[in-house]
């Protein structure tokens, strides 16, 4: 072992008859420990939890929506068939399926609520979103043209009360102009299936029927709002969205991929990571710095011990190293023990939030605000060994100048009163 090594260990610890300040500059040593650990595991747990955050949204809103949506400028795809099969031509796309989305008023004995209402082909519709998994109660296939079935979200359901069977009437904003007045369109139709996809947004504010009754209800004839397309890789839908646009033999149609229509989520997503991440780095850069107090402490005590080691022939770049081993030393205890730390909570989410809520009595996940209704988390080997390398830099970055300090240490001056 080089002696600057062994120094360096032993001025990172007290010995076991240490007293007075060479005992404090080890509990000093042993907080900046603790405030790089801290900082580092709280990191880890962030980035993890906004990965898993940012890839569930994305999951679950292409569950129940679509990687491009080819709609009519004026509302109304006619030729919806023609532009299915010119889509369907392009390598990257791998169904189509068309819809109408309209809004209306659903209500159920004295409970109204408002919903976006899909007709869809159930046939079709399984190929481009994953309704079927989704189902709790119920299934797609029950929704029969001229039948009047309805499929609704979990959390609609359970505001307007109603389950399998139970006839909801649905009241059309289109009315009928009268000359007393002008008369809302309304239908009865009979729950057939209850589906959860997990984001609240959809869960409480979607209502899915048949195409051909939506068509009639709303008085489309054989038109449609639009096509709805999956993709083999769903990254690929900008590239894929422009070359259809400047393919489709749709005059009035506009092509929409899913980076553009939820744009703002994954926008606010991303800043929300970027901001958390420089705010903890700030965490660990000051976690990291009160090394600097340490050393500076450590280089007073030992003003002795530096002059011997200077009479003794050891360079000024050795006693720099001696010094700045002890940094890194304390830095590399701190960052292994704040990526254990970080890790585990990391992978132990689902048991860690819950007993927080036990503890605290506070609900620290509400899936009304966050859209989803479970915390997710994903650690990607990435993010740890930037976290790892930059905290690890930092740390030596703070043992420069109290190490420089040491290393122009005079011997004559330190051992002058000894």
């Amino acid at each position: 072992m080089r002696y600057e090594l062994l120094v360096g260990l032993r001025y990172t610890r007290s010995r076991k008859r240490a007293q007075g300040r060479n005992r404090f500059i080890s509990f000093i040593s042993l907080v900046s420990m603790l405030g790089i650990a801290l900082g580092v595991a709280a990191l880890i747990v962030v980035l993890s939890v906004m990965n898993g955050f940012q890839e569930e949204l994305r999951t679950r809103i292409l569950g129940v929506a679509s990687h491009i949506q080819v709609q009519s400028l004026d509302g109304e795809l006619a030729a919806w068939q023609r532009v299915a099969d010119q889509a369907s031509q392009h390598p990257a796309v791998r169904a189509a399926a068309p819809y109408v989305q309209e809004q209306g008023l659903l209500s159920f004995e004295d409970v109204v609520r408002g919903s976006m209402v899909r007709g869809i082909l159930p046939a079709e519709e399984d190929k481009v979103a994953d309704f079927g998994r989704h189902m709790k109660a119920g299934s797609l296939e029950a929704l029969q043209p001229g039948r009047f079935g309805i499929v609704l979200g979990r959390d609609l359901a359970l505001a307007l009360r109603v389950r399998l069977g139970d006839k909801v009437t649905l009241i059309a904003p289109q009315g009928l102009v009268t000359p007393a007045a002008v008369l809302p369109r309304v239908k009865q139709f009979e729950v057939v299936g209850i589906f959860e996809a997990g984001m609240y947004e959809y869960d409480s504010g979607l209502a899915l029927m048949h195409l051909a009754d939506a068509q009639a209800l709303y008085r489309m004839g054989d038109g449609v709002s639009g096509v709805r397309l999956k993709l083999d890789d769903l990254f690929a839908a900008p590239r894929v969205a422009r070359e259809l646009a400047a393919t489709l033999d749709a005059p009035n149609a506009m092509v929409v991929d899913w980076t553009r229509s939820h744009a703002n989520f994954f926008r606010a997503v991303a800043l929300e990571k970027t901001m958390m991440t420089l705010i903890l780095f700030l965490i660990v850069a000051v976690a990291a710095f009160n090394i600097v107090s340490t050393l500076v402490m450590a280089v007073q005590e030992k003003y002795a011990d530096i002059a011997i080691l200077r009479t003794l022939g050891a360079s000024p770049g050795s006693i720099m190293a001696i010094f700045v081993l002890q940094g890194a030393i304390i830095g590399f205890v701190g960052l292994g023990a704040g990526v254990v730390g970080g890790l585990l909570i990391a992978h132990n989410l689902d048991v860690v939030i819950p007993a927080l809520e036990a503890i605290t009595g506070a609900t620290l996940w509400n899936k009304e605000i966050y859209y989803i209704n479970e915390l997710p988390s994903k650690v990607l080997p990435a993010d740890v060994i930037s976290i790892v390398s930059v905290s690890f830099v930092l740390t030596l970055v703070a043992t420069l100048y109290p190490s420089w300090r040491a290393s122009r240490v005079n011997p004559a001056e330190a051992l002058r009163y000894e």
